[in-house]
């Protein structure tokens, strides 16, 4: 960074020299490990070129239709792209999916029945999903009150527990669930290689259970992909890593023809299926942003490795740690007060392109338990590939940092984080220097 930019930083966003200086000095102890991400996302762009290729995408598929949505050759043609990038036999995506929560929930219902039982094999799922489950809250229509049952499995000093989920697999058990990234835990997001691990021991005992990995924020961070090795299916939202910061909403699935078929009917209504269903006209966006996402998650995933040296540093506990292999883009930083998370969420806020001058506050948000406080200045609302950090009000208090369309961007996010917990005397300044 030359002394014109420091002046800029200092002039125009208020930030301390000694705060740009201790951020520079941590990027510069872990640059050597940018070259691995780099080399991933010449992979997965290069994949999904391929796939693009392929399929013989043409610009008339960017328009779209009206109505029931029947014959929409450019949605049947991102399907057929999600399919091939990601090693399924189908894909469902659709702008109407509001979430990955959403996504997760229809494959859950389109392939479950009353009697049925599955199994989370990570521990406890994101909040949102213990709400649809009904092992959290007080909701209607769940799917314990469906008729359909369900267990979980505590990980193993972070990994899946491979023998007491074989233990606990009966007659009953139709579907495993793995959920890749985090959440809002305390351990690292399960990587591909753990992944296939449990999937060929649980293979050697039951050929047909259903395995499902719910894959947000983890899209294109490794070069392989849940359904390359063994999944049968996947879910995820667009507003994430797959949109590449231009999808304006939806989600997907992506799996085994029978499976997806399932869901879809569940998505609409028995024997509309897949055919049926509008794109709004976002089917360019939503491969221009499939297009970018390599490009995008990697300059995510060195903001999220510069955060976590920042703040290891300063002697707090992140989860991953610099040297651990990263299988998402989230960057845990555990805080041990609420009045720190504030802080930090309120600086990434102020580093946002839009809504930098709002002030985020911990609110009763629908599907959590605990009040959660969000900084999200995006151009599409929400969307966590882009800067943003958020967390639950409950100890031992993480900030769960993610995203960022740029690099400079997740840096200014670093910055501004930092100062800002500085000025409120949440952080000793003689700490940097």
């Amino acid at each position: 960074m030359d002394k014109d930019t420091i002046k800029l930083l200092c002039k125009q966003f208020n930030v301390d020299e000694h705060v740009i200086n201790f951020v520079n000095s941590r990027e510069f102890f872990i640059k050597d490990k940018f070259e691995e991400i780099d080399k991933i996302k010449e992979y997965n762009q290069y994949k999904i070129l391929n796939s693009m290729q392929k399929t013989r995408l043409s610009a008339t598929d960017f328009n779209w239709t009206t109505g029931y949505g029947y014959g929409d050759i450019g949605r049947d043609k991102v399907e057929e792209i999600y399919s091939l990038i990601f090693n399924g036999e189908e894909a469902l995506v659709r702008p109407t999916i509001v979430s990955g929560t959403h996504a997760i929930t229809l494959c859950l219902s389109g392939l479950l029945r009353p009697g049925d039982e599955f199994i989370s094999i990570t521990d406890s799922p994101y909040d949102t999903l213990q709400k649809v489950i009904g092992s959290k809250g007080n909701e209607e229509g769940t799917l314990l009150e469906y008729g359909i049952k369900y267990k979980e499995i505590s990980l193993d000093n972070g990994k899946i527990n491979i023998k007491k989920v074989i233990n606990n697999i009966s007659k009953e058990t139709k579907l495993l669930l793995i959920q890749r990234s985090t959440g809002y835990s305390n351990r690292k997001a399960i990587t591909i290689k753990e992944m296939e691990a449990a999937i060929s021991e649980i293979r050697k005992i039951n050929m047909d259970i259903i395995i499902m990995v719910d894959n947000c924020y983890g899209e294109f961070v490794e070069k392989k992909e849940p359904l390359d090795i063994g999944a049968d299916i996947i879910a995820g939202s667009l507003i994430k890593n797959p949109g590449g910061g231009l999808a304006l909403s939806g989600g997907y699935i992506v799996g085994k023809k029978e499976l997806v078929n399932k869901v879809a009917n569940r998505s609409t209504a028995p024997g509309l299926g897949k055919d049926c269903g509008l794109t709004f006209g976002t089917t360019r966006t939503t491969l221009q942003g499939l297009f970018l996402a390599p490009h995008i998650v990697s300059e995510a995933m060195k903001g999220g490795m510069l955060i976590g040296s920042v703040y290891k540093e300063l002697g707090f506990e992140i989860v991953p740690d610099i040297d651990e292999n990263r299988s998402d883009i989230i960057q845990a930083i555990k805080f041990n007060s609420p009045e720190r998370v504030v802080a930090f969420c309120k600086g990434i806020q102020r580093a946002s392109a839009v809504d930098s001058h709002v002030v985020p506050i911990p609110w009763d948000m629908p599907g959590y338990e605990d009040e959660v406080i969000m900084a999200s200045g995006s151009f599409i609302d929400g969307s966590s590939i882009e800067l943003s950090a958020d967390g639950p009000m409950r100890e031992p208090y993480f900030a769960y940092y993610q995203g960022g369309l740029t690099y400079e961007h997740c840096k200014l996010g670093a910055m501004i984080s930092l100062d800002n917990l500085i000025k409120e005397g949440l952080i000793n300044l003689d700490k940097l220097i």
